[in-house]
């Protein structure tokens, strides 16, 4: 086995609001070894973990904004989220879900907590990820991915100690649900205790993971606690975890694009000269309209 070892492993940062509807620990990008040019394709994560929301008759969440040059993520381990988008688009992912909307060359979306969640109030737990596109598609059109967990294959852990949920990408020979622009591997581990899984990536990936719940050890080294991010070295192509408690672990690896990144806000672009570009076009209405 050609082991891809642990470069550095993360402790959650202070939450912070993003909406009122998300409280969240940013991950990507931020500071030392986990910028935007080292974790691409992946360029942004932010882990709302579980926490508690009281009922509302108004539902909280985040009012229209727009994106271009990347794609958004959101998978859902407890509570729920409605989408809508200025393409037409709109759905609600719960429990197991994934929504995954490419915004491409400009779209206007908001999220809320979806309304019966709302007025029930509880437990909500999300991550959000932002996919990178290769340049030759950052102006191609908006599309949209509602993914339930009954579309997402499944592969079934030996001596039934869990499952790997192929969100994109490939799992022993298990293909992802989701499509993407360039090599994105995403899966979501759920291990009894106990129970142990194997993963392999080109060594040139950019690959990581994250303690969703329970605890896990890495390569039979190393233990990782609940909410802790792993970034793993670009040698080797193999690691392995065991669940030493009950555990849910997203995984994440991606060919990195290579490309210049010049980001500002919600607009990830390759120049300057393209961000401003963006600006003026969302300026001048051409991302559509979306009521608030």
């Amino acid at each position: 086995m050609n082991t891809k070892n642990i470069e550095i492993v993360v402790a959650p940062r202070e939450p912070h609001y993003v909406g009122d509807g998300f409280r969240v620990h940013n991950f990507i990008p931020s500071g030392y070894r986990l910028d935007m040019e080292r974790m691409d394709p992946f360029i942004l994560l932010d882990y709302n973990s579980p926490f508690y929301f009281p009922p509302t008759d108004k539902p909280r969440g985040v009012s229209v904004h727009p994106h271009r040059g990347f794609e958004t993520v959101t998978i859902a381990y407890q509570g729920k989220v409605a989408h809508h988008d200025s393409s037409g688009n709109s759905g609600v992912i719960g429990v197991g879900d994934v929504q995954w909307m490419t915004a491409a060359s400009g779209i206007l979306h908001k999220e809320y907590h979806e309304e019966k969640f709302s007025k029930e109030g509880g437990y909500f737990q999300m991550a959000q990820l932002w996919v990178n596109l290769p340049a030759k598609y950052k102006m191609s059109a908006p599309k949209y991915q509602g993914i339930t967990n009954s579309q997402i294959n499944k592969y079934q852990l030996e001596d039934n100690k869990g499952l790997i949920e192929v969100i994109a990408g490939n799992y022993k020979n298990v293909a992802g649900a989701a499509s993407t622009f360039s090599p994105v591997n995403m899966l979501n581990a759920r291990i009894e205790e106990g129970g142990k899984a194997g993963f392999s990536f080109p060594a040139a990936y950019n690959t990581a993971l994250l303690v969703v719940a329970g605890e896990i050890n890495v390569n039979g080294t190393q233990t990782v606690a609940e909410n802790h991010f792993v970034l793993f070295e670009n040698e080797g192509e193999d690691f392995n975890i065991e669940a030493t408690k009950k555990s849910i672990v997203l995984i994440l690896s991606g060919e990195p694009l290579n490309e210049p990144i010049a980001a500002q806000g919600p607009f990830v672009m390759n120049t300057r000269e393209e961000i401003a570009q963006a600006i003026k076009d969302y300026n001048l209405g051409k991302f559509g309209y979306l009521e608030e």
